[in-house]
């Protein structure tokens, strides 16, 4: 889906690139209809260094 340039500056969901008017409208569809997909990725480990990865002092 491509949205012409006047609906750039508003927020859009990256899951199902739906449009909004404004950040809260976005938030609470986030909540309301992609619950389980944040629900899951918010238990994520945390990240450390990939094997390889080289530090620099």
């Amino acid at each position: 889906m491509v949205l012409p340039l006047v609906d750039e500056h508003k927020p859009k969901c990256y899951l199902c690139h739906e449009g909004f008017q404004n950040i809260e409208g976005l938030r609470e569809h986030q909540n309301l209809a992609h619950k389980e997909f944040f629900e899951e990725n918010e238990k994520q480990p945390n990240k450390g260094p990939a094997p390889g990865d080289v530090t620099v002092f």
